[in-house]
């Protein structure tokens, strides 16, 4: 297996230092390398990209900031931060960075971090499976950790959006089940006869509500307000249900 990698650093020696190191790594591919995370923003969005040796401290756009922009999801490549200040290192895992070389650093230590990826990438690789072709009327299959699980559509109550999470709140299961993905993805594969978003957080299933009015609505214990932008489709169904 090998990983597509950039490297990012606005100082030249430092820069060639971690290319150098990237290029004799067997499973290490090197995409490109920039001097500014400006400069990258592009190929990391335009390629795929593993694999991300990243400087902190840069003029424009800093690494911190780069990895905020980037983001978390399924499909972002993973950091590893290169740094001369070590106070940096607590920051680094506030935006999941996958490691962290404190500069100047040698070969046996960049190894050590690419290793890391290469078994992280792998273990991604063995755990996922092609979702499964059932009808999409009775079951949704969900990223859980390392797995896929499937949730029946009867038993789902609502959902609603964290950040980079979905938590799905379910009839048999009090505590619900977090997934790494978006509202906006599942809003897409669920039955719109059955789920309507009624907010930027949250999408309900329609046989559940057990109370509404226009501007909200009840499941269970649960109410939600209808956002501004979803308030026409829900007043449709209201029209319809009473």
């Amino acid at each position: 297996m090998n990983l597509n990698c950039i490297a990012i650093d606005d100082e030249p020696l430092a820069l060639s230092h971690v290319c150098k190191f990237i290029q004799q790594t067997p499973f290490l591919n090197l995409a490109g390398q920039y001097a500014s995370a400006v400069e990258a923003l592009k190929a990391i969005h335009s390629h795929k990209i593993d694999l991300i040796y990243l400087d902190i401290q840069m003029p424009d756009l800093n690494g911190l900031e780069l990895a905020r922009i980037i983001g978390k999801g399924p499909e972002s490549p993973r950091i590893i931060f290169t740094t001369a200040f070590e106070q940096f290192s607590l920051e680094g895992y506030k935006v999941d960075a996958l490691d962290y070389l404190l500069k100047p650093f040698n070969y046996e230590e960049f190894l050590r971090t690419a290793t890391k990826a290469l078994s992280y990438y792998e273990l991604i690789n063995r755990t996922a499976v092609v979702q499964p072709e059932i009808a999409s009327d009775q079951y949704l299959f969900l990223k859980v950790e390392y797995q896929w699980v499937r949730i029946a559509l009867d038993d789902i109550l609502y959902i609603e959006g964290l950040k980079d999470y979905v938590k799905v709140h379910l009839k048999s299961e009090d505590k619900g089940v977090l997934s790494l993905t978006s509202l906006k993805d599942l809003e897409e594969k669920l039955p719109s006869r059955r789920f309507m978003r009624v907010h930027r957080s949250f999408i309900v299933a329609l046989d559940k509500i057990t109370s509404m009015t226009k501007t909200s609505l009840q499941i269970g214990k649960k109410i939600i307000t209808v956002g501004d932008q979803y308030k026409d489709a829900f007043n449709q169904f209201v029209g319809k249900w009473t």
